[in-house]
């Protein structure tokens, strides 16, 4: 049996769910018109932001502390990927709750396209980016920097493939 303050807690939120759900003016508007697929992006956007400053940030930490550049270390990877899993599959969870019928649905041909351009850019900056981390490779001969120039090409070619995902949605091309 849920006690009474959990009882309460979990009205409150499920009325607090209904309300959203049914909120497309006022304070939200801005929120709420956004499609499924744009909150998905920003939530994406968030989550590689957030987990990729952190892995990096240990990176450039251990490496400062040692004088050269720290290889690539499994146990710090698995903590990025279950730090990006971890919010994305959050985020993703309350963004269906607050609308179900638009997490469902299909994508219309419209939206198609805005994914195949957005995909387009974001590929060739990730050619581009991995071409020139090979390129540095052959003058610096140092693996662990090719590793994170790819990692972090990798990183920013899906942050700029979410980025003009939005940017799509919001103006007609």
């Amino acid at each position: 049996a849920l006690s009474k303050p959990s009882f309460i807690r979990k009205a409150r939120l499920a009325a607090w769910i209904k309300r959203m759900q049914a909120s497309t003016v006022g304070d939200w508007q801005g929120v709420f018109i956004m499609s499924f697929q744009e909150k998905s992006a920003w939530a994406m956007i968030l989550a590689l932001t957030l987990a990729g400053a952190i892995y990096f940030s240990s990176v450039i930490h251990l490496s400062l502390e040692i004088g050269e550049i720290i290889p690539p270390l499994l146990p710090s990877l698995v903590i990025y990927t279950v730090i990006v899993v971890a919010m994305a599959a959050g985020s993703h969870i309350v963004i269906a709750l607050l609308n179900p019928k638009e997490a469902n649905a299909k994508l219309d041909e419209r939206e198609r396209a805005i994914f195949d351009r957005a995909g387009h850019w974001s590929g060739v900056v990730l050619g581009f980016g991995v071409v020139m981390a090979l390129g540095w490779y052959l003058f610096s001969y140092d693996g662990h920097l090719m590793f994170y120039a790819i990692l972090l090409t990798l990183m920013v070619a899906q942050l700029i493939e979410y980025f003009l995902r939005i940017a799509f949605y919001k103006r007609p091309f």
